[in-house]
């Protein structure tokens, strides 16, 4: 019993840990651009809309045999074509996850470090990326459960900064919006910092003889980072308003000054990174089990292909989660519930909306994202 419940506490802090990532670090600025109201309606639908996925998802897991992912599942029930386009669209997905962490995990480096001791944004990249890639080549167990303490962490952090904030924060700041106010711009980003159906089976795996547990976890594992988000939100926004940062914690400097910032970037960097390995090892399985690459080229391809992508200029954060958010994580919701009526075999009438959410979705992020 003692082991099911700490595997189950493992599997939690996995799934809330990792899907708390990057994502979180946009939501401040977004919600400066459309205001409170627009952003908790979003939360609601989303939110709800990404528990039922997720728990979807488990129930697929449980009928499909282990040591597959999302591309192997697609191949199981609906055939190789759709394993192969799969592959396609969750792979890329997952590399843009993965991109956003080196992005993001670049800009806390270089905010920490390059007032010391000198040196760009790309330098610091690559020692993030250096850092990451020896990790992910060893493989590790104790990243899953330094979930945990990122999760403690992040609850310490956000209250110290509240009592340090106080005096500054004002309500009134969550409801100012920009005028050039983009009522879809928070869907993509929304929607990529709730996902973490690729963590469904690493999850499933990790519970060994007990995974009937599974789709009580999943609910929770959403719940957990909706309410970390929202605190975040209306921390960071409701203190800095208009001048909200785009990746939120260097617009605090001006009030809060240098030492807690520097204390939030080192927090930025742990949660990154925690999600940076979780999800390059889950990619690097994609290519091991799947495709049955050998293991030291899967490594490099899911350690060098963002480095690349982040070189030849996709480095701005929100444009690259709000496509893959909208666009590539959306067809794998597609997916999911093609998939889930297969398993089901039964007339799943309420799957027929959330498919016209997903393909509406993925129709305008790639129109906004043309523009």
């Amino acid at each position: 019993m003692k082991v099911a419940s700490k595997n189950c506490l493992l599997g939690l802090c996995t799934l809330s840990g990792t899907i708390i990532g990057v994502g979180l670090f946009s939501l401040p600025y977004i919600t400066s651009q459309v205001g409170i109201w627009v952003i908790l309606a979003y939360f609601l639908g989303l939110g709800s809309l990404a528990i039922i996925i997720h728990l979807l998802f488990a129930e697929v897991a449980l009928k499909t045999p282990d040591f597959l992912r999302l591309p192997g599942f697609a191949r199981f029930h609906l055939g190789k074509l759709a394993g192969k386009v799969t592959f396609l669209t969750f792979t890329f997905g997952m590399i843009g996850a993965i991109l956003a962490y080196l992005i993001i995990g670049g800009q806390f480096l270089t905010s920490l470090l390059s007032p010391v001791i000198g040196y760009g944004q790309n330098f610091y990249t690559l020692i993030y990326f250096v850092i990451g890639a020896l990790v992910i080549y060893s493989g590790s167990r104790i990243v899953a459960k330094v979930e945990f303490l990122g999760l403690v962490l992040f609850f310490f952090i956000l209250i110290f900064i509240f009592l340090k904030g106080m005096p500054y924060f004002r309500l009134v700041n969550l409801t100012v919006v920009s005028e050039k106010k983009d009522l879809f711009l928070p869907y993509g980003p929304i929607l990529f910092s709730l996902w973490g159906t690729a963590l469904i089976p690493e999850i499933e795996e990790l519970l060994g003889r007990n995974k009937r547990f599974l789709k009580k976890i999943v609910p929770f594992g959403i719940i957990i980072p909706i309410i970390a988000y929202l605190s975040f939100i209306f921390l960071i926004t409701g203190i800095t308003g208009e001048g909200t940062s785009k990746e939120a914690i260097t617009g605090l400097r001006s009030f809060l000054g240098n030492g807690l910032i520097n204390f939030a970037l080192l927090f930025g960097l742990l949660t990154t990174f925690t999600s940076y390995i979780i999800l390059s090892l889950t990619v690097q399985k994609v290519l091991w089990y799947d495709l049955k690459i050998e293991k030291n080229i899967a490594w490099l391809i899911t350690c060098y292909l963002p480095l690349f992508l982040f070189f030849v200029g996709f480095t701005d954060l929100i444009p690259v989660i709000s496509f893959v958010g909208g666009v590539l994580l959306g067809i794998d919701g597609l997916v999911i519930l093609l998939m889930y009526r297969k398993v089901k075999k039964k007339k799943a009438l309420f799957t027929y909306p959330l498919i016209l959410i997903f393909i509406l979705g993925i129709i305008y992020q790639i129109i906004y994202f043309v523009k």
